[in-house]
């Protein structure tokens, strides 16, 4: 098809989150009780005072033994947050809940009507041909392997992962999934995940309301210390707590947005010119990895979020079924798009 002269990318440009996840909250348990609610422990986050030893890397003009050793005298006293299981229970329970909507590539905002129109036409299409079957395999499996769980996952004996499908409050459907089992760089296709993936596409693709409520059983180990998300303070001064952990209510939790980075960490189309086994990435429109400190998806490659956009709906180029995935998966994501002035 030939380029589009007149069509301009609107300056005004914004989607919604179509996977809305809440906080999750964190409970302890046993493993043989860890189905009776009644049973559950709200985690706790206390303060913990320690005394700490010089370690971090030192400049040449510190590396004299006399200096070092009248730093080392200097105690490197730290007050830090720590979330831990009871003595008394061995498993971490983390619930919450996902709303799956739909509307997947309407805008929430646009101030341009004949670029609205071509990208509607353009995801109508992509529902037409591909549908929403390959990301919600990719988004189910996420759910069903615990990646929401991070460094929770890590040496757990056992995992285990239940999704409820709610309906006026109650529970219409249960999937059961043994979370250690499924892979965290490959994504499969049992009946019961194809089961949860037929749900979670026929929502984005309007057909029907879904939430979820998503239970994860962590078999860690009696004490053992549970990892609630961090909380950033950009202000924080010399002598105050260098760690702090959020929670709910007196209950530690783990940021929506992290899990909903987990949920879609289903990027294996980037380009990869080392062919290294690096597993999927986040959609991100510049497939950035921030523990990492890498952009997958540079600019220079045609391979970034705007690149794709642009050329798909400005240049009527198509992109391959691939990108088609990564593009809708990060319209899906939400944000704001618009071509600043």
């Amino acid at each position: 098809m030939a380029k589009n002269d007149t069509l301009k990318t609107a300056s005004v440009l914004a989607f919604e989150r179509k996977l809305d996840p809440s906080d999750a909250l964190l409970y302890a348990s046993n493993w043989d009780k860890r189905q009776d609610e009644q049973q559950w422990q709200p985690v706790v986050v206390r303060e913990k005072s320690v005394r700490g030893t010089i370690s971090n890397r030192l400049k040449a003009k510190d590396q004299d033994p006399a200096k070092l050793d009248a730093q080392i005298e200097n105690p490197n006293l730290q007050t830090v947050d720590v979330a831990t299981l009871p003595h008394d229970a061995d498993t971490l329970v983390a619930r919450f809940t996902l709303r799956v909507l739909a509307g997947a590539g309407t805008p929430s905002a646009c101030n341009n009507a004949e670029y609205q129109a071509k990208l509607e036409q353009a995801v109508a299409a992509y529902k037409q041909a591909q549908g929403f079957g390959e990301l919600a395999q990719r988004y189910a499996n996420n759910l069903a392997n615990g990646r929401f769980l991070w460094r929770n996952r890590m040496g757990a004996e056992q995992v285990e992962v239940s999704i409820r499908q709610l309906a006026q409050g109650k529970a219409t459907k249960e999937w059961n999934f043994d979370a250690l089992s499924l892979s965290l760089r490959a994504f499969e296709d049992t009946a019961e995940l194809k089961e949860l993936a037929s749900v979670i596409a026929a929502a984005l693709a309007g057909e029907q309301h879904l939430l979820l409520e998503v239970v994860a059983y962590v078999r860690m180990g009696s004490g053992q210390e549970v990892f609630p998300s961090q909380e950033l303070i950009l202000d924080r001064g010399r002598g105050d707590k260098s760690k702090t952990l959020y929670h709910v209510s007196d209950i530690a939790g783990i940021h929506s947005q992290k899990l909903g980075n987990a949920i879609r960490t289903i990027d294996t189309w980037y380009p990869n010119e080392n062919d290294d086994d690096l597993g999927p990435i986040a959609v991100e429109p510049y497939g950035s990895v921030t523990t990492q400190g890498k952009a997958y998806r540079q600019p220079k490659q045609k391979a970034d979020f705007y690149s794709l956009l642009d050329n798909w709906m400005i240049k009527d180029q198509v992109p391959t079924k691939e990108d088609q995935h990564f593009v809708m998966a990060t319209l899906i994501r939400g944000g704001v798009f618009g071509e600043a002035g």
